[in-house]
């Protein structure tokens, strides 16, 4: 590597999990999947609006809301869960309660939002457990950059019966959240994806896919295609920081030869004490995201905490020995893909810092015989290439900035086209019926703040 740094490469299993058992609470009690159970439904919601005409009273309006949200369900497909009859079971008795108290708008609204309760969709549970698994399958799957993140702990998973595919996936108001493309033999994928969305209709869940490569598309032929943005995957064996486009970047990484920076490449499972107590201060000194994990298709989380195998930190010392920041990688096909996850760095940091180690650690992963190495994913490139940007492209341009407080998109593009690696396209995949709830969804998952959970080290304890 440049500067004399070191590499050490080690990669373990992680620790098997003994599976959780289903919650009685989440027992199926009726599955509504059935002809017979969309007719009864159908029957009793043209009882309840014949009810409605006839009376035209408030408790007609109140059966027929209920009536209506219980058909609609059974329509969608979704199972009623012991929890759920409960809690309606619950919202009905508090509603003749409040009835009998004089408080009949109250009584209708709990009453008319039973329906609600009883039909309200099923989730499927986040399973690390399978850890073991899916990082198998990420180790046999090659030429996907997002394949890593597969591993996240709050996804949930589908296998295929022997175990040799998989699809990662979030639920989430009634909606199955497939994560980038399925993982492990894609002989199987078809198949995979055919069971899938079974069991899908089979849970009422309506299936949307969040990052879905061009050569995916073709898995999932009912569902509409939104381009997203594109890969930034660098052909590492041949990448040379040569010619006049590449000056931009030069530039950038002798600025940090100048002022005496340094790079070394670690295990994340093997940190030390010690590094473990640098690292996670430069994650807190660092501008955004210290103390929250957001994301969910094209990321990790558990920074530092050495819960992922595959993982690979590039450290940035100034003269003085101190980290100034650090890029963490996740590997997959066996090491013949490398996946930037997130970068760190101090907000005093020299400048060029995020290219020196990006480009170290091309070097360091052509020495050892990857094939690509991903940097990020570059969202609306063409929104931010445009410089004529009509009355729509302007609007969505607009759009993109008021979101600079979660994730500067069009600085992210700005260091990525230095590298001049615009890859394959990403989509989003979706009914287009849908797409005002499928925001308040897709949105939701990935910028939710979750809390983090880092390390303590003795340095860290005994400061």
């Amino acid at each position: 590597m440049p500067d004399g740094g070191r590499i050490v490469f080690c990669v373990t299993e992680p620790p098997v999990q003994v599976a959780l058992g289903l919650r009685a609470r989440e027992r199926v009690v009726v599955h509504v999947d059935t002809l017979a159970a969309r007719w009864v439904g159908a029957l009793a919601l043209l009882i309840a609006a014949s009810w409605l005409a006839v009376g035209k009273s408030a408790w007609s309006l109140t059966i027929l809301a209920a009536v209506a949200l219980i058909a609609r369900g059974i329509f969608l497909g979704r199972p009623v869960t012991a929890a759920h009859a409960i809690c309606a079971a619950a919202a009905v008795v508090a509603g003749f309660a409040a009835h009998l108290l004089a408080f009949d708008i109250t009584g209708d609204v709990l009453i008319a939002s039973s329906g609600l309760v009883l039909m309200w969709p099923t989730t499927a549970r986040p399973e690390p457990g399978q850890l073991p698994r899916v990082w198998a399958l990420v180790k046999a799957t090659s030429g996907d950059p997002v394949a890593p993140f597969a591993m996240q702990m709050r996804k949930s998973y589908f296998f295929t019966a022997d175990g040799t595919a998989a699809i990662a996936y979030r639920t989430r108001l009634g909606y199955a959240v497939v994560s980038g493309d399925p993982i492990g033999d894609d002989d199987r994928f078809d198949e995979l994806v055919a069971e899938f969305v079974g069991m899908c209709h089979t849970r009422g869940w309506r299936v949307v896919v969040l990052g879905c490569s061009e050569r995916r598309l073709g898995l999932w032929p009912d569902l509409r295609p939104v381009p997203i943005g594109r890969d930034v995957v660098i052909n590492v064996s041949a990448f040379e920081m040569v010619g006049r486009r590449f000056r931009n970047l030069r530039q950038a990484v002798q600025r940090t030869h100048n002022v005496g920076i340094t790079t070394e490449i670690v295990a994340e499972q093997e940190l030390s004490d010690a590094q473990l107590a640098e690292l996670t201060d430069v994650l807190l000194s660092s501008p955004k995201g210290a103390r929250t994990e957001r994301g969910f298709s094209m990321i990790l989380d558990g920074a530092l905490t050495g819960h992922y195998p595959g993982i690979l930190l590039i450290l940035a010392r100034d003269r003085a020995g101190r980290v100034q920041g650090f890029h963490r990688y996740a590997l997959a096909g066996g090491g013949t893909d490398v996946t930037l996850d997130v970068p760190w760095r101090r907000r005093e940091a020299p400048n060029g810092i995020d290219e020196r180690l990006s480009v170290d650690m091309i070097q360091a992963m052509k020495d050892l015989g990857a094939q690509r190495l991903s940097l990020a994913f570059a969202a609306f490139p063409e929104i931010f290439n445009d410089t004529a940007r009509g009355p729509l492209r302007s609007f969505f341009y607009t759009a993109i900035h008021l979101g600079d407080a979660l994730i500067a998109l069009e600085s992210l593009y700005r260091y990525l086209r230095k590298f001049h690696a615009l890859g394959g396209r990403r989509y989003v995949l979706l009914p287009l019926s849908q797409v005002l709830p499928l925001l308040v969804v897709l949105l939701s998952l990935e910028f939710l703040p979750r809390r983090r959970h880092l390390p303590v080290t003795t340095e860290s304890v005994s400061a």
